[in-house]
């Protein structure tokens, strides 16, 4: 079977799961896959969905954004910054769900009053675009004098 484009993204699983300490049995347990397939993404044989990612993202603690970046499933333009600053947020074992969130959303806040803002798509994953005030899917986005962090952490 040729190989994808999709190596990266299998070295990468590879190496987290290492870093958790998992074997690959045990990983694919954790995500609802089967192990082959699993060890087939890691050898960048299979190309997994989005919903697969996330699963595994979950069972590794890791930032499913990451992971679809990595994939190719998010534009490779989109600000990787951004997307690793909310993958070290995500992955923070000192912070509950809760303080994530909120950190997430203070975070978000301070982008949009830079001129940034984050728009959910339909898989719910946040696409980077310049604030410009205007209606997106029916909602006005937040003014930069609007941006509250104090109303995100109530």
């Amino acid at each position: 079977m040729a190989s994808l484009n999709v190596g990266n993204l299998g070295e990468y699983l590879r190496e987290q799961r290492r870093t958790a300490q998992l074997s690959l049995r045990q990983l694919a347990d954790a995500a609802g896959v089967s192990n082959p397939y699993l060890s087939q993404i890691e050898r960048g044989l299979r190309k997994p969905s989005a919903e697969v990612l996330q699963q595994v993202a979950k069972a590794l603690r890791i930032s499913a954004e990451t992971l679809y970046v990595r994939a190719g499933i998010l534009d490779a333009e989109r600000d990787l910054d951004e997307v690793e600053t909310r993958a070290v947020i995500l992955a923070d074992p000192t912070l509950n769900e809760r303080q994530k969130q909120v950190l997430l959303q203070i975070y978000e806040s301070f982008r949009k009053e830079n001129g940034f803002a984050g728009v959910a798509d339909d898989d719910g994953v946040e696409e980077t675009r310049p604030h410009d005030d205007t209606t997106v899917r029916g909602t006005r986005t937040a003014d930069a004098s609007e941006a509250d962090p104090q109303q995100a952490a109530g």
